[in-house]
């Protein structure tokens, strides 16, 4: 929730202000420089979103180029190819995350690109143990790549050709099913992998190659299930191209922030910033599979790699409040941050929550660690892994301190308080178990 301050304003200020000098340096300098430096900060803001959604763009065209690779020609180096491709864009994508809360065009356009979870069964073929049905989805298993129609809402809906248009405008959330994931990274990440089932043991989906080889086509439908990637594919690049434009000069969200009070620009910074720290990433995507146990709970759980997704949400917190940002290339965007003003309020504060942001960055790259070592995230967070268990604990441990130093940052700004996102798994974990 966003919310702004309105600053009281004192009737017969002009008259006062030229009773001396400094009384006028002081009433017209400082507030116009503190004002000044809000919009500086909230421009630079934008500049790095700019940076990040175009580096994302990049990286997802590069995965599209992967994806024909592979439907052109099958194989096991086309296909580790395309899933290299596919975790190369994870990268600036997750830095992007910290601009969704605070921003509405972002956060009514990110289902497009990286719900979760997803049922699966939807889309593709899935293993026995995935069950047959669900009381919550009846296209649970409806397989859309074998099925030519498929019911929706109890009615037949022709799936003969799995385009794009159909992909986004019928298939996803189709019901008004959230699970119902049609489109974005994950879908994608299903296609490339398969299903990971190995539970809490070692090893990521191993889907092969043959998936797509018409000529020694391994489940069936190859040729559906390669226009149904490529057509996944096709909306992530278009997708991306579309928030790349509203970070541009005149784009929607740039302009919302720039045309705004600037203390509403600050306020949409934090709320970003304290929201992905608390609910969304410590809350949802860490302890809720942690206390569960559920390697189903983890964010990229076909691929094994979200290890890697945690720690550049928290690299993406960290940047959002220095406003910094080292590009694909390797050049930077850097500007006035929020960093510098609430350094100009309490230098106490400052570094207080500059440290507890390296920190957390560093318990990310310990469970990183952990992974590039072979033991992945969902082996870490299983039932009896004490010191995997420990090492995601301590994440969500310092995600959680970060966020109270982000609450005290809103209030030396003198903001409005802000409600940042919740989670039962940490606001009330006896829920998670009913």
């Amino acid at each position: 929730m966003r919310t702004t301050r309105v600053r009281a304003r004192i009737a017969g200020r002009l008259a006062a202000l030229v009773a001396t000098a400094a009384l006028t340096t002081a009433a017209f300098v400082l507030p116009t420089k503190a004002e000044t430096d809000a919009k500086a900060v909230i421009k630079t803001y934008a500049d790095i979103a700019l940076a990040k959604y175009e580096d994302s763009l990049t990286t997802a065209q590069a995965l599209d180029k992967a994806v024909d690779a592979l439907i052109a020609t099958p194989s096991a180096d086309t296909l580790a190819a395309a899933r290299d491709a596919w975790k190369a864009a994870r990268i600036p994508y997750q830095q992007t995350e910290a601009y969704r809360f605070g921003n509405p065009v972002v956060d009514d356009w990110e289902g497009r690109v990286n719900a979760w979870p997803l049922d699966e069964g939807l889309i593709d073929y899935v293993d026995a143990g995935y069950g047959t049905e669900s009381d919550e989805n009846s296209l649970y298993t409806a397989n859309v790549i074998a099925n030519k129609t498929i019911k929706i809402d109890g009615k037949d809906v022709d799936a003969t050709n799995l385009t794009p248009e159909f992909l986004s405008g019928t298939l996803q959330e189709a019901g008004g099913i959230e699970a119902n994931v049609a489109t974005g990274y994950h879908a994608i990440e299903f296609l490339l992998w398969g299903q990971d089932l190995n539970g809490t043991g070692p090893g990521a989906g191993d889907r092969p190659h043959t998936d797509y080889d018409t000529a020694n086509c391994t489940h069936g439908n190859c040729d559906r299930r390669a226009q149904y990637l490529k057509s996944a594919s096709t909306l992530l690049v278009a997708d991306l191209e579309e928030m790349v434009g509203n970070w541009k000069d005149g784009g929607a969200a740039r302009k919302a922030l720039e045309d705004g009070e600037p203390n509403a620009g600050i306020t949409a910074i934090l709320t970003g910033m304290g929201s992905l720290s608390y609910g969304e990433l410590a809350g949802e995507r860490m302890k809720l599979g942690l206390l569960l146990h559920d390697p189903e709970e983890e964010h990229d759980c076909f691929s094994d790699n979200t290890h890697m997704s945690h720690l550049e949400d928290a690299v993406g917190i960290r940047d959002a409040y220095h406003n910094r940002y080292t590009r694909i290339d390797g050049s930077t965007v850097s500007g006035p941050s929020v960093s510098d003003m609430v350094k100009a309020a309490d230098a106490a504060l400052d570094k207080e929550l500059s440290d507890k942001l390296d920190l957390t960055v560093s318990k990310m790259e310990a469970i990183k660690a952990r992974a590039d070592s072979g033991e992945a995230y969902d082996q870490q967070i299983g039932e009896g892994n004490t010191e995997g268990n420990d090492t995601v604990q301590a994440a969500i441990g310092g995600l959680i301190d970060q966020t109270k130093s982000i609450e005290r940052a809103v209030s030396v700004l003198k903001l409005d308080a802000i409600a940042f996102e919740g989670s039962d798994s940490l606001d009330a974990p006896d829920k998670v178990f009913q």
